[in-house]
C-alpha cells in the first residue's frame, strides 16, 4: 500500500505502520507530543529511523490518523463516536501532560466530562464504542464513566419526566404515566455492559418497575427470532441463527440473574413464560431455570391455559412438556404451605375458610390442570407416568367436582387405546364418584372404555343420591363418618394431632362444597318436579315416572335401549372432540 502523506508539500522522514496502512510523517511533531514515539526514536540503534511499525493500537489506522492531525495542529472535531478511540490510543501513544501541555489525553477527557457524562444518550453511545477497546477502555475509566452517567442521568431523567407527568384522577389520586426513552437505547448495549448499567440504576434509585421494562424490551430484542408485540407467541418462537447459542444463554441467564427481587414489582407472566421457553430452547444451568419456575409458581393462579403449553425440545418426548408443568405444580404447593399461618390450629384453623386467599388459589389452580391434561391427553407420546403425576400431585381438596378430571382420563383412554385393564384402573382410581355430577355420573355408565368397577361404583353413590332424595336428607352420610374419623389419639404426639386435624379440617371443607353442589342440584330437581306437577294436575304418577326414568338412565345390567345408548357414546365422542378442538401444532 502506498504512503499516507499528512503534508504532501514536505517530505517525511519517518514512515509509521498501523494496522496494515503506512503514513509518511515528521518525526518532531510527534516525538514531542508522544512519549512512546519518543522512546522507540530514542531507543533505536539507527539515529535515522526511517520506519516504525505500532502493533494493536486501539481504533486502528482510522484513529491514528486523527491523533496524527492532532500532533500536526491540525483542527479536527471531537464526537461521540470517536471521543473513546482517542482516548485509549491518546493512552497508547503516551500523549499526556508530561510532554505537552493539553495533550490529546487531557483533551479527551475534558470531552468526555464536559459533553459525554452530561447526557443519557452520548454516554450510551461512547460505552458502544467501547466493545472494541478493551481492555485499553477499563483500564482508563471511560468505561466506569459512561455507566455511572447512564445510571444518573436515568435517575434524573425519570423524576423530572415523572413530575411533568403527574395529573389527579377524578377520585383525586395521584398516579404517573410516563414512558422512559432511554429504554430504547440501552438495548444496544453489549449484555455485559447493560448488567453493570441496570446495577448501577439499582443503586442511584430508578425504580424497579422501569428497570423491569428495560429488561423486557432487551430481551425481546436481542433475540431476533422472537415476536415483540406478542411477548414471545410459542408458535412463532425460533433461534436466531445470526446468534450463537452461547450467546443466547449467557442473555438469557444474566436477564434472569437482574430480574427485581422485590415482590411488590410486577413482573407480566407472558414475559417470564417467554423467558422459560427460551431457556429451554438454549439449555440454561438449572439456577436459571429454578429461578424462573419459582417466580411462575408464585403467581401460578393467573396462568392461562396456552401459558403452560410450553413445547418440549427433546424430539422423542411428547409435544408438551409436562415435567415443566410438574415442577411449577410442586413449587406452587410449596407456596402454599408457606403462607399458612403456624398457629392456624391454636386461633382456630376454621378461621381460613373456604372463601381464604390459599384456598381459592388451589381451586383456580385445580381447575386450571383438569384444562391442561384435557389438552395434553390426545398426545399418543404422552406417558402414562407423566399423566398421573400431574393428576396426583394436587391434594383432593383441590377439586370440588371430579368432571373435568373425568373429561381428560377419558379423553386420554381414547387416545391410548393399547393401555392394559390394569393400568385404566390404576388411572381411573383418582376419580371420586362421589364428586361426579349427575350428568358425568350419567355419561361413566354408558362409557365401555372405562373399568367395570367404576361404573358400579357410579350406580352405588347414584342410589344413595335417590335415596337421600326421597328422604329429604342433604347430606350423604359420609360427612357424619369423616367427623367421627377426625378425633385426635391422645396417643398421638401434638405434632401429629396437629397434622391430623389439619388434614380432616381440609376434607371438612371439601365435604362442604361438595354438599353445597349437590344441595343446589337437587334444588334444581325438585324445581322440575314441583313445575311437571303443576302442568298435569291430577297425576299422581309424575314424580314416581320421573325418578323412575331417572334410574334407567343410570341402569348398566339391564342397561336401556340400544338407540338411547348409541345416542349417549355419540355424545361422548362430541365431548372429546371439544377437548381435542385446541391446536396442538409447534408451527
Amino acid at each position: 500500500m502506498k504512503p499516507c502523506r499528512i503534508f504532501s508539500d514536505v517530505a517525511g522522514d519517518i514512515t509509521i505502520v498501523v494496522g496494515g496502512e503506512s503514513f509518511l510523517l515528521h518525526k518532531f511533531p510527534l516525538v514531542s507530543r508522544s512519549g512512546k514515539i519518543r522512546k522507540k526514536v530514542a531507543d533505536s540503534r539507527d539515529s535515522n529511523l526511517a520506519k516504525l511499525e505500532l502493533l494493536n493500537l486501539p481504533g486502528g489506522p482510522q484513529t491514528f490518523e486523527l491523533a496524527v492531525k492532532f500532533c500536526y495542529g491540525t483542527n479536527f472535531e471531537i464526537t461521540p463516536e470517536n471521543v473513546a478511540n482517542l482516548r485509549c490510543a491518546a493512552e497508547y501513544l503516551e500523549m499526556s501532560e508530561d510532554y505537552w501541555e493539553e495533550n490529546l489525553i487531557s483533551r479527551a477527557e475534558k470531552y468526555l466530562k464536559e459533553v459525554v457524562v452530561q447526557s443519557l444518550e452520548k454516554s450510551v453511545e461512547v460505552l458502544s464504542t467501547c466493545e472494541a477497546l478493551l481492555p485499553t477502555a477499563e483500564e482508563v475509566g471511560i468505561v466506569t464513566k459512561c455507566v455511572d452517567a447512564i445510571a444518573i442521568n436515568a435517575s434524573k431523567e425519570q423524576l423530572v419526566s415523572g413530575l411533568s407527568h403527574l395529573n389527579c384522577d377524578e377520585s383525586g389520586k395521584l398516579n404517573m404515566d410516563c414512558t422512559e426513552w432511554w429504554v430504547e437505547d440501552l438495548s444496544v448495549l453489549r449484555i455485559d455492559f447493560y448488567q453493570r448499567v441496570i446495577a448501577a440504576m439499582r443503586r442511584t434509585g430508578v425504580r424497579a418497575d422501569s428497570i423491569t421494562a428495560c429488561l423486557m424490551h432487551y430481551a425481546q430484542t436481542s433475540q431476533k427470532g422472537i415476536g415483540k408485540r406478542e411477548v414471545w407467541d410459542p408458535s412463532r418462537m425460533k433461534l436466531d441463527s445470526t446468534m450463537a447459542e452461547d450467546e443466547q444463554r449467557v442473555i438469557v441467564e444474566t436477564l434472569v440473574s437482574l430480574l427485581p427481587t422485590d415482590k411488590s414489582t410486577s413482573i407480566p407472566l407472558s414475559f417470564l413464560f417467554g423467558m422459560l421457553r427460551l431457556a429451554n430452547l438454549v439449555d440454561v444451568n438449572i439456577a436459571c431455570r429454578l429461578e424462573l419456575e419459582r417466580r411462575i409458581a408464585y403467581l401460578l393462579e393467573m396462568v392461562s391455559l396456552d401459558d403452560l403449553l410450553i413445547p418440549s425440545t427433546q424430539p422423542s418426548d411428547c409435544v408438551f412438556d409436562v415435567d415443566t408443568v410438574h415442577r411449577l405444580l410442586v413449587n406452587f404447593l410449596q407456596r402454599i404451605e408457606e403462607e399458612e399461618p403456624e398457629d392456624s390450629l391454636q386461633y382456630g384453623y376454621e378461621s381460613e375458610g373456604l372463601g381464604s386467599t390459599s384456598h381459592a388459589s388451589v381451586l383456580k389452580v385445580g381447575r386450571l390442570i383438569e384444562a391442561y391434561l384435557a389438552e395434553i391427553a390426545p398426545d399418543p407420546c404422552l406417558d402414562l407416568k407423566k399423566f398421573i403425576n400431574i393428576i396426583e400431585i394436587l391434594p383432593d381438596y383441590a377439586r370440588v367436582i371430579d368432571d373435568g378430571l373425568y373429561r381428560a382420563i377419558d379423553i386420554y383412554l381414547k387416545a391410548h387405546p393399547a393401555l392394559t385393564e390394569n393400568e385404566s384402573k390404576q388411572l381411573c382410581k383418582y376419580i371420586d364418584c362421589q364428586k361426579l355430577s349427575q350428568e358425568a355420573s350419567n355419561h361413566v355408565a354408558q362409557n365401555d372404555r372405562l373399568p367395570v368397577q367404576m361404573a358400579v361404583r357410579v350406580l352405588y353413590f347414584e342410589q344413595l343420591r335417590l335415596k337421600n332424595a326421597f328422604s329429604g336428607s342433604s347430606g350423604d352420610g359420609f360427612l357424619s363418618q369423616r367427623i367421627s374419623s377426625g378425633v385426635p389419639s391422645a396417643a398421638m404426639s401434638p405434632r401429629d394431632n396437629y397434622a391430623s386435624l389439619r388434614r380432616e379440617n381440609r376434607e371438612l371443607k371439601l365435604e362442604v362444597s361438595r354438599m353445597r353442589v349437590r344441595l343446589s342440584e337437587l334444588e334444581k330437581e325438585q324445581g322440575f318436579m314441583k313445575q311437571g306437577m303443576m302442568e298435569k294436575p291430577g297425576h299422581g304418577k309424575t314424580f314416581l315416572t320421573s325418578i323412575s326414568k331417572g334410574i334407567g338412565r343410570i341402569g348398566i345390567f339391564g342397561g336401556p335401549a340400544g338407540g338411547r345408548q348409541k345416542a349417549g357414546r355419540k355424545s361422548q365422542g362430541s365431548e372429546v372432540k371439544k377437548g381435542r378442538r385446541r391446536r396442538h401444532s409447534l408451527s
